[in-house]
């Protein structure tokens, strides 16, 4: 079985995200860079599959910037077999519907039973990346799955409700994604580092698959851009006996109660 998961490299949470304030794109120097967790926890749903079937391949792919080999290099050290790495210019600052569309392309062109990916990335939050590439490839599609299973022609998992869950199922090719749920990422160890070094790795250019950046849908267009503004000193309430009083009209001045 095959296997592609999807990857993405984007801002570390833990640092301040910006846009540029000239272009309206991401400023990718302004905070590290790492691999999105949710396509780790995607990535290790699929090592957990060949760790049990030995004759199943794991390829990772992702749309990115030169500097997002990175992230598939540290998805091979983790236990990827390959890598593909669609980079080409004419994709800086791509939309939901370009991305799909490439993404779909370069899936169809690697060949797959099965695509893998987080159900939401950590800087876009779209959460429909998945669902468009089903739509693109005409496949169907197993959303936000908290647990996944494979057996023989068929994927298996369960989708959280409003009023519970729900036990789903495809016959395979399929296109899924994982939830926070699902299993905990490994850690890369020092032989999958030193082994991600040789592993292959494939650069694609639109060109490559056949795509036009002018019909494969469109750039995002930031018109105007303003800085958070600085968070002000709050109030201080001292206990003197009315400290309870003032937190009462405090609450009702921000209509909190």
């Amino acid at each position: 079985m095959k296997i592609i998961v999807l990857v993405k490299q984007v801002p570390d949470t833990e640092e301040e995200r910006r846009l540029d304030s000239v272009t309206g794109v991401l400023d990718r120097d302004a905070s590290e860079s790492v691999a999105d967790e949710i396509n780790e926890r995607a990535l290790e749903v699929a090592l957990r599959h060949k760790d049990a079937n030995k004759g199943s391949e794991v390829v990772v792919l992702t749309m990115g910037p030169a500097s997002a080999t990175q992230a598939l290099r540290k998805a091979l050290s983790m236990g990827a077999d390959s890598a593909v790495h669609v980079e080409d210019d004419r994709l800086e600052g791509a939309d939901i519907a370009t991305t799909a569309a490439v993404l779909a392309a370069a899936v169809q062109r690697t060949g797959f039973d099965l695509v893998v990916a987080g159900n939401e990335s950590t800087d876009g939050r779209g959460g429909v990346v998945p669902a468009m590439m089903a739509e693109h490839l005409g496949l169907p599609l197993l959303s936000s799955l908290n647990t996944l299973e494979l057996t023989g022609g068929t994927v298996a998992g369960e989708v959280t409700v409003e009023s519970g869950s729900l036990a789903v199922s495809a016959a395979l090719p399929a296109i899924v994604s994982v939830t926070e749920r699902s299993a905990e990422a490994r850690f890369p160890n020092f032989k999958g580092i030193m082994t991600a070094k040789r592993k292959p790795l494939a650069t694609l250019s639109l060109t490559d698959l056949g795509l036009d950046a002018g019909v494969t849908g469109g750039t995002s267009t930031v018109l105007t851009i303003s800085e958070r503004p600085a968070r002000t000193a709050g109030k201080k309430i001292v206990d003197d006996g009315t400290a309870a009083r003032e937190l009462a009209e405090f609450l009702v001045a921000g209509r909190l109660i």
